[in-house]
């Protein structure tokens, strides 16, 4: 959850759940941005978020028209956003597709002889464009499922939008989009042309022409604009319709306003560099206005203007990590040709914005030269001291102007790889390079072949002493890669132990993979659950040296202050969300601990949320984001320059390992189905009320025989689940608050997960009157409604629930009872099921999982099994285990009734309360 200062102010609207639907939006968010969401299929998705940022009034407007036209006609409003107002403060999301769909709009209204074509244009995008879309990209809820195919599929959808709207539309298309924008202009017949010659006097030469039909039938052919006085002679109107938007470009331009009135716009022109230079500058005045202009390439982008480049890291340091030392090189480009200085500082003397050098034409801003050149001066000064640390070498590449004390915002100024470094990155982007290493004796696991890789970039950061962020998706092993590392490590005689950080209802998930997987590894839990009765003492120096890994959480850590004083080797956190707050204690004493290197773990993608994702990088590799002031002002520079979000990406993403269970390099390496067990935690309120009851069975299972005894152990069974599942349910006092269930804890963990990436998920549980509570609970984490489906729910309206999940539309879960919701539904929407708790019969539990994972499922499914630590369900689990491995027939019979032919001795201690 977010710390209460980051918190938006919230008002609950409707609280629980209202027949088979859970009212989910269920929060009025006071100060209120639409977002947009990219959703696991890469369509788009809009939301309401709450924020700090003051909305103004404008905004607030646009959002609501936005979300209006969203909620009322999904396909438009993506249309209407290319068109609305640019200069209206959008979220940094919003304000992305609004610039995407802007590109789309400008071609639209710039393609020649839309109103004849209308519905049967065909707008295109260049791949050089998605690439520069997909790059300026900024951090956002579903950023990971963005690619050149999903720009392409909205690209495809505004087409067809437009096709549809201009169908129906009885006007013309330049009153259509009117409707959207009366300030956009449609291009018009007339063109403006400039081109080189080879006049030493006059280099360039103007042209304007015009656009005629051939006949009816014909097609359209360019001809100079002075036979248009020819073609029209003394029909005035239509020569002043031809001219329309010259005469709206002469509004702003006195160079056409002059054209027109010496009327030598109807001659080809010989001009200067100086006449060049005002007409260029010029053009977005005039493509504004409907004219399209075809000029020289090297104009369009400034693909020719002057830039330092700083190449770093060439040859290998002496030493690594962070701090290691980097040679660099500065060097002055003009394009992609190198140019001396002296080369430079000429065309600062002679230019006049336009120079002729290394036979081409380029565009030069004096202003902009000279502080490149700066630059370049402090450059050399730093090439010749003491060289640039790796840290300060790749902060370079997100903020090269602040490293170089370099005043102007306008120094054009780029930073490249050396050799060595080149390599490194690519390695780090691309685990398949990276040489593969053993998992060490005694490792117990079989890695698949992207754990495997995995475990190679681990050990790979590790040599270079670099932090590292673990980020796979949900389901592909993160746990078992991370033992595989520390069991390497061990194999190692690393000195010191390494730290394991984790939330406490994690504790019995990671000490079971660990005695699973790497038996080998000494483990030391300090935390007073796996001490029962017992105070964790403090421990010195030798006693933490004896083992290889200390686990310990989140809140611990802060508190056991020997904890801090150890020198560790890793310093790991799994669940790393936990300190994405830079600002909470948590965060600050957590990044104070010592260790030769960090490691994190998580499988919410860490790039959904800037105001995150430096407190991450901050503990993993400290200074490489910069301080916090620093990174604030670089965040504040994105809304200016979006392609801030690339370099970032390219800082940050060597240090990062994410694979989806969509990636074709997983997939197939990955069975269609994932099972999990999920352990949590009894409560205080649940231990009690387990001990209570074992107490008051033990005497009375023993005096019973027969009938009146089977009947009392399968009454007992339940009762034990009813407390595991929560107090409330098996008190029957209703309630049920969040902290008294440590299934509830689990549930919510997994669940944000699940949410932030926006996928679904059905719940089961055996008993109805766990729905309500259960769904009350996930409308808190989804924030949205969900749906209910138990024996109680009409057979009529069954299938209006199942076709809502079914649905293009985000409804993120669905509550079933076992019984009702484990035969005859498909429900393939769903990529996550989750057994809340147990039917102690693996083929029923198979057969609500087949919900989901049947035919018409292209998804991988994973499944979580819940189990409460210690008690009952545990130990009932580990028997069917057994019992698996020895029979294909798990378990005969289709109820528990298996257990009450167990013996009295047998079944209490099946029962007892192992904490």
């Amino acid at each position: 959850m977010f710390p209460k200062e980051f918190m938006p102010r919230l008002e609950r609207r409707d609280k629980g759940c209202r027949g088979d639907v859970c009212q989910g939006r269920g929060f009025e968010i006071m100060n209120q941005e639409l977002i947009v969401v990219v959703m696991p299929n890469g369509s788009l998705q809009l939301e309401w978020t709450g924020t700090e940022e003051k909305i103004n009034k404008s905004s607030r407007l646009l959002q609501k028209e936005i979300f209006k036209r969203y909620d009322s006609a999904p396909d438009s409003w993506l249309l209407f956003l290319g068109f609305c107002d640019k200069g209206v403060s959008l979220s940094a999301s919003l304000d992305y597709w609004r610039n995407f769909t802007r590109l789309f709009a400008r071609k639209l209204s710039r393609t020649p002889d839309l109103e004849i074509i209308r519905h049967r244009a065909d707008i295109s995008i260049e791949e050089d464009e998605l690439r520069q879309k997909l790059a300026s990209a900024p951090l956002m809820t579903g950023s990971e499922y963005l690619s050149k195919e999903s720009l392409k599929r909205v690209w495809s959808g505004l087409n067809r939008e437009f096709s549809r709207a201009i169908k129906s539309h009885k006007g013309t298309v330049a009153d259509f989009i009117r409707t959207y924008s009366p300030n956009v202009h449609l291009v018009g017949r007339v063109f403006f042309h400039l081109v080189e010659s080879k006049d030493d006097d006059y280099p360039f030469a103007f042209l304007a022409t015009y656009s005629t039909r051939l006949g009816k039938e014909g097609g359209s052919k360019h001809l100079p604009l002075k036979y248009a006085l020819e073609e029209y002679g003394r029909e005035s109107n239509k020569l002043l319709e031809l001219l329309t938007t010259v005469h709206l470009a002469a509004k702003q331009s006195a160079l056409i306003t002059d054209l027109i009135e010496t009327g030598e716009l109807f001659h080809p022109l010989a001009w200067t560099v100086g006449e060049a230079l005002s007409f260029l500058k010029e053009i977005p005045a005039y493509e504004e206005s409907g004219i399209l202009c075809r000029i020289p390439n090297w104009w369009k982008g400034n693909a020719s203007s002057l830039r330092l480049n700083i190449s770093i890291g060439d040859s290998k340091p002496s030493f690594v990590g962070m701090d290691a030392i980097l040679n660099f090189d500065a060097r002055l480009f003009l394009g992609d040709e190198p140019i001396s200085e002296e080369e430079a500082r000429r065309l600062l003397r002679e230019s006049d914005g336009l120079a002729w050098i290394k036979n081409k034409w380029i565009a030069v801003d004096p202003e902009k030269l000279r502080q490149t050149l700066d630059a370049y001066e402090k450059a050399k000064k730093m090439m010749h001291g003491d060289g640039l640390s790796l840290r300060d070498a790749l902060r370079l590449q997100l903020s090269p102007k602040r490293i170089l004390n370099a005043d102007a915002e306008s120094a054009e100024t780029s930073v490249s790889n050396g050799k060595w470094l080149e390599s490194v990155i690519k390695k780090l982007l691309n685990p398949d390079l990276v040489r593969s290493v053993s998992a060490g004796r005694g490792f117990k696991g079989n890695l698949r072949e992207y754990q495997q890789k995995g475990l190679n970039w681990l050990h790979f950061l590790h040599s270079l002493q670099f932090g590292a962020c673990l980020a796979d998706d949900m389901g592909l092993g993160k746990t078992v890669q991370l033992l595989a590392f520390l069991n390497a490590l061990k194999s190692k005689k690393m000195e010191r132990s390494s730290l394991l950080i984790i939330p406490a209802s994690l504790i019995s998930n990671w000490t079971d993979e660990i005695r699973r997987f790497s038996p080998g590894i000494q483990f030391y839990v300090a935390h007073p659950a796996a001490h029962p009765g017992k105070k964790v003492k403090a421990r010195d120096k030798n006693f933490l040296d004896s083992f290889d890994l200390v686990i310990t959480t989140y809140a611990l850590a802060q508190r056991y202050k020997w904890l801090q004083s150890y020198s560790w080797t890793y310093v790991i956190l799994d669940e790393a969300q936990a300190i994405k707050n830079p600002g909470t204690k948590q965060t600050r004493e957590i990044k104070k601990l010592t260790a030769q290197n960090r490691i994190v773990m998580t499988g919410t993608p860490i790039e959904n949320r800037l105001s995150d994702l430096w407190s991450l990088f901050d503990f993993l590799n400290p200074g490489l984001l910069g301080n916090a002031k620093e990174f604030s002002a670089f965040s504040k520079q994105l809304k200016k320059d979006p392609s801030g979000y690339s370099k970032l990406r390219g800082l940050i993403s060597p240090y990062i390992l994410r694979r989806l269970k969509t990636d074709k390099s997983v997939i197939s390496d990955l069975p269609d189905k994932v099972e999990m067990k999920t352990y949590a935690a009894l409560s205080k309120k649940q231990v009690v009320l387990y001990q209570e009851l074992i107490n008051n069975i033990k005497h009375a299972i023993a005096e019973t025989e027969g009938i009146h005894r089977r009947g009392m152990i399968l009454a007992s069974l339940m009762k034990f689940k009813q407390i595991c599942n929560h107090p409330d349910q098996y008190l029957g006092t209703g309630g049920y608050e969040e902290a008294e269930s440590g299934k509830f804890a689990r549930l919510r963990e997994i669940c944000e997960t699940i949410y932030e990436k926006r996928e679904k998920a059905l719940i089961f549980t055996q008993f109805k009157e766990m729905t309500e509570p259960l769904c009350a609970l996930l409308e808190t984490i989804f924030e949205r409604k969900g749906l209910i489906l138990h024996g109680s729910v009409p057979v009529g309206k069954r299938k209006k629930i199942i076709e809502q999940f079914q649905s293009c539309e985000y409804v993120p879960f669905m509550v079933l009872s076992l019984k009702a919701g484990g035969v005859g539904l498909n429900l393939t929407e769903a990529n996550h099921v989750i057994h809340f708790d147990r039917w102690w019969n693996p083929a029923v539990e198979n057969q609500a999982t087949d919900r989901a994972f049947r035919i018409g499922q292209k998804k991988n499914v994973i499944v979580h099994k819940f189990l409460t630590k210690g008690t009952v369900e545990e130990k009932i689990d580990m028997m069917l285990e057994e019992k698996s491995k020895l029979s294909k027939d798990v378990i005969p019979g289709t109820t528990e009734a298996w257990i009450t032919e167990m013996k009295n001795d047998e079944l209490m201690d099946l029962f007892r309360l192992r904490l």
